[in-house]
């Protein structure tokens, strides 16, 4: 034994479990009266929040909630959902929040699957949550949450949420895990074929994600937060817990629309928001009717899907900062960022913009970021052209899939996880992303990088969102297959699209078929390629 092991123990003095539970009593004890949390006419102070949390935690235990037992939310985010991801967690289960889009045989699923003991349930989804639960074939004890900004919706459980808090103790302590690799979150994949994977997060990379994106957001006491991403979405990218940490303000909202994020901005002092590059976009194209000037420049952070440049750049021209982010299900949202460097403010806008674009390096609590060969896990030169499988590990990777060992075993094969995500590493050590792996179109042999071609598509001046997928071809194949929403106002034939494209691309890669409308979208922003195949195999070749 080396001498330093020897009577050098762990101890409560020296050693305590990491959790982002922690982070609720630390901003009650220093910001009691500041205001934690906001959402239409409610006001919640920390000390508040955290008897709140105290209570909802107290009451649990005693509907027979232990330690181990997940605890489903369906809501959207209002401050029930925040309470949640304190309370579950501090009495040792683990928190499945729902996707509030999912139909009733999803949901059914989900209950099941996690074998959720307690169901927390807005009225809004009670019609989906009533047919889930018989889907289930389970009973677990079902409390409705009234929200009154809420439409109405009928009970399905046998308590509302106000009363069970009141029948939880206000100093109930607070248990922090015995071991930081302890479950706390259950979150699903979007499943495009079959079920989707229960993704098993832990305290330990919770709470590292958390100071990760704190930090890098530079998030503070006067940072004012504001709810735009579903908070149910990788628990809000752990944001959720990276706010209280800094001791910032959560205001909540319940709908994505211009008008109110616009007036929460203006009204509140927003300073932080996060978003799909689809809330960007609407921001962009909001009516006039529905914009009010901002008052300072708020940070906004995007992923989810690859932001075009011109998306990055019509935001900067309104007077937001945008900061790129990377990241998956798997690794609790956000794991690589595309950082600020020096000079970078200095360049022409679609110089600066096509920068920002890039997914960028590993956040701080990410251990290593890679471009690799999957075969033979071999990292591949930065070149910014050698593409291969975007590789992430360390402490901000899941525990795994919930009953699934063989797609476990699958995702970290290797020592790494596999992101699926085809890219580039740069000669500064920023990884762009070039297409998921599924999405490249090969065309006489040759790749066609979807998102290359989504980038041109954005450039045009009539389109305002744009889609590419493989469409099937006697000759060649397949062949890029575009599907576009026009700007409001804005007219263009299919035409003058493929001309366009034809002029800023190899005309191998230029699509020859264009198809217009809303584009179908997942409800964190991503556009549904799957569907979007979909339509292509029922037009045919």
């Amino acid at each position: 034994m080396s001498m330093y092991e020897q009577h050098l123990d762990r101890t409560p003095a020296n050693y305590v479990p990491l959790s982002p539970v922690s982070f609720l009593s630390r901003a009650a004890g220093i910001y009691p009266d500041r205001v934690a949390v906001v959402h239409g006419d409610r006001r919640y102070t920390y000390a508040q929040f955290a008897e709140r949390c105290r209570r909802l935690a107290s009451a649990l235990v005693r509907a027979g909630v232990g330690k181990g037992d997940t605890v489903a939310i369906m809501a959207p985010n209002t401050p029930e959902m925040l309470e949640a991801h304190y309370a579950v967690p501090m009495i040792g289960a683990v928190l499945c929040c729902i996707n509030t889009r999912l139909d009733a045989a999803a949901v059914g699923f989900i209950l099941a699957h996690s074998e959720a003991k307690i169901v927390l349930s807005d009225r809004e989804y009670a019609a989906t949550m009533a047919q889930a639960l018989v889907q289930a074939g389970t009973a677990p004890l079902t409390v409705d949450i009234d929200d009154p900004a809420a439409p109405p919706g009928s009970a399905v459980g046998s308590f509302e949420y106000e009363a069970f808090l009141r029948s939880g103790d206000p100093t109930h302590r607070e248990a922090l895990p015995d071991d930081e690799w302890q479950a706390i979150a259950l979150g699903y994949t979007s499943g495009t074929t079959g079920n989707p994977k229960g993704v098993v997060a832990h305290h330990r990379g919770a709470y590292l994600n958390a100071c990760a994106n704190a930090l890098t957001f530079g998030l503070s006491p006067r940072s004012v937060y504001l709810w735009t991403l579903p908070m149910f979405h990788c628990n809000g990218w752990t944001y959720t817990w990276a706010v209280t940490l800094a001791g910032g303000t959560h205001v909540c909202l319940r709908r994505v629309e211009p008008a109110p994020i616009f007036a929460a901005i203006a009204d509140h002092g927003v300073t932080h928001m996060c978003g799909a590059p689809v809330v960007l976009s609407m921001l962009i194209h909001a009516p006039a009717d529905a914009r009010r000037p901002l008052p300072h420049p708020v940070q906004i952070a995007t992923g989810g899907a690859a932001p075009p440049s011109t998306v990055i750049a019509g935001m900067e021209a309104m007077g937001f900062a945008v900061t790129h982010l990377y990241g998956l299900t798997e690794t609790y949202g956000p794991s690589t960022v595309c950082l600020w460097q020096p000079g970078l403010d200095d360049l022409p806008l679609d110089e600066k913009s096509a920068f920002m674009a890039r997914q960028g390096v590993a956040t701080p609590m990410l251990q290593d970021v890679a471009v690799m060969d999957p075969a033979t896990m071999v990292r591949l030169p930065a070149d910014g052209v050698s593409m291969g499988e975007l590789m992430l590990r360390g402490n901000t990777v899941m525990k795994g899939y919930l009953k699934n060992p063989a797609a476990t075993d699958e995702a970290l094969a290797g020592g790494w996880f596999h992101s699926g995500d085809l890219a580039v590493m740069h000669p500064d050590g920023y990884v762009e992303i070039k297409d998921r792996a599924k999405d490249v179109i090969i065309s006489g042999g040759e790749n066609i990088s979807s998102l290359e071609v989504e980038e041109v598509l954005y450039k045009h001046p009539a389109v305002m969102e744009a889609a590419v997928v493989a469409r099937p071809d006697a000759k060649w194949g397949e062949t890029p297959q575009a599907f576009v929403t026009l700007k409001p106002g804005a007219t263009a034939t299919e035409a003058d699209i493929v001309a366009w494209c034809r002029q800023h691309l190899a005309h191998f890669k230029a699509p020859r078929h264009v198809a217009f409308g809303p584009l179908p979208k997942t409800s964190t922003g991503k556009v549904q390629k799957f569907e979007l195949r979909d339509r292509v195999r029922a037009i045919g070749s």
